[in-house]
């Protein structure tokens, strides 16, 4: 388990994108990882065979845990088994087999139903995953051990949410452990109106006899949705869990508006100055860059210079004071092809032009849709820009990503008729590129004339900055 983030110390395998037999290249994608700040792709340190999986989906374990083996890629995937077995019997040469029998009945408990049929099949594991193996058989005596030791941050927070007890499901996971299938399951057959088959249930607590059918038809009507967890089906409903993005967002959103005074201002600006640059210059750009010059590098290069005059904003909310932040770290919302959302950001913004800022922000959006993203990433922001106009949005008023005082939304931008003074006083009537620019802001850092005139000044540099001399 590699460690994502300095302040990362477990993370939780979400998903395996290969299966034990498969060949793997080095630095191809191997699984999935989730961690209390963010979701990534984790790639194979090794060519060869994927030998062994040590760690299921859905586990959460320390960092520098052992998930999986990767063999030379021609060796059998029984190859390390033999000699582990072979070394197993080698310390007590006649008594070998006989303290490992003598040793088996302590695991024997859990896996009781399976291990009876083949008495050398126990063997070999046993020595081969003594590690792994060790934490959890010291829990596995009985489902009472699943209480607070065995279960996942994911398991316990299912059980939390739908009112589970965890003493009264009976794990499939390695040693008993209680997994996120079986809680997902459970929810599944309770919604349904079948019996549980994973709880042990009284007779009281099952009045109907005949509903032990209903597990059948509960998980033949349970699909999965791309890239999305299983969904279950009531009747004509969905049961969709959240995935460990959506609740996370949802928990942080929640505890922002519980947190902060949210208050709105908005402002058109006026793109014209931005458009005729990208008229004249973004072909070059395309070509020069490999992707194309939206009007967010310009938002965002006009936002970084206007916080180092309204700096109130590149703040922060601390023990009845505000910490002003002197160095603008500015978190970018990408949205994660509608399966979530994420804030990666860019250090030290102040110190990049135009062209420089496209770029970061290029790069960062593409590591987030590619799950490149480490925690590091998406720390120490100070002010935060979600790009919403992509869509042609007319408003949108955001909630501020905590413990920041601000964030700002670039709404669509159209062609429309506006009155233009000329130097002489004249007026009349021209075509420009026009849209909304939304901050949705903390009254307990600020007061509405500063935001207002935050957000003026974005407006005034988007107009009037000489925005080819950063090209």
């Amino acid at each position: 388990m590699p460690q994502l983030g300095e302040t990362v110390t477990e993370g939780t395998v979400t998903k395996w994108l290969k299966a034990v037999g498969e060949t793997i290249a080095r630095d191809e994608p191997l699984f999935e990882v989730s961690t209390d700040k963010v979701d990534s792709e984790v790639p194979s340190p090794a060519a060869g065979v994927l030998a062994e999986i040590r760690v299921p989906e859905g586990d959460t374990v320390d960092v520098g845990t052992v998930l999986a083996v990767v063999s030379d890629a021609g060796a059998p995937t029984a190859a390390p088994a033999e000699p582990v077995a072979a070394a197993a019997p080698a310390p007590p040469p006649p008594p070998a087999p006989a303290p490992v029998a003598e040793a088996a009945p302590a695991p024997a408990p859990a896996p009781a139903p399976a291990p009876a049929a083949p008495p050398p099949a126990p063997a070999a594991p046993a020595p081969v995953e003594p590690t792994p193996v060790a934490a959890p058989a010291a829990e596995v005596n009985g489902s009472r051990g699943n209480g607070n030791r065995v279960l996942s941050p994911v398991v316990r927070r299912l059980l939390d949410e739908n009112g589970l007890d965890p003493t009264e499901i009976q794990g499939t996971g390695l040693g008993g452990r209680i997994t996120r299938s079986d809680v997902l399951a459970l929810i599944d057959e309770e919604r349904s109106g079948g019996a549980p088959a994973a709880v042990v249930a009284s007779p009281a607590a099952n009045p109907t006899a005949a509903p032990p059918a209903a597990p059948a038809p509960a998980a033949a009507d349970s699909t999965t949705r791309p890239d999305g967890p299983p969904v279950a089906r009531a009747g004509t409903d969905e049961v969709v869990p959240f995935t460990n993005i959506r609740r996370r967002t949802a928990e942080h959103m929640v505890r922002s508006k519980a947190t902060s005074a949210h208050t709105l201002v908005v402002l058109e600006a006026d793109y014209e100055n931005v458009e005729r640059v990208r008229r004249a210059h973004g072909g070059q750009f395309r070509t020069e860059e490999g992707f194309s010059l939206t009007y967010l590098p310009f938002v965002a290069r006009a936002c970084v210079e206007a916080l180092h005059e309204w700096v109130d904003l590149n703040s922060s909310v601390g023990d009845d004071a505000l910490i002003v932040h002197h160095q603008v770290n500015l978190g970018i919302a990408v949205d994660l092809e509608h399966q979530g959302l994420i804030v990666p950001v860019v250090p030290r913004a102040e110190e990049l032009t135009l062209r420089g800022l496209a770029r970061r922000i290029h790069e960062l959006a593409t590591r987030a849709r590619t799950k490149k993203l480490t925690a590091d990433d998406i720390s120490g922001g100070t002010f935060t820009i979600t790009n919403a106009g992509q869509f042609g949005t007319f408003l949108t008023a955001p909630i501020i990503n905590q413990p920041q005082v601000a964030i700002l939304s670039t709404d669509g931008v159209k062609r429309r008729p506006v009155v233009v003074t000329a130097d002489d006083g004249t007026e009349a009537i021209a075509i420009h590129s026009v849209g909304l620019l939304c901050l949705s802001w903390d009254h307990r850092a600020v007061d509405g004339a500063y935001a207002a005139a935050f957000v003026a000044r974005i407006a005034e540099l988007l107009d009037s900055h000489d925005w080819a001399a950063e090209l």
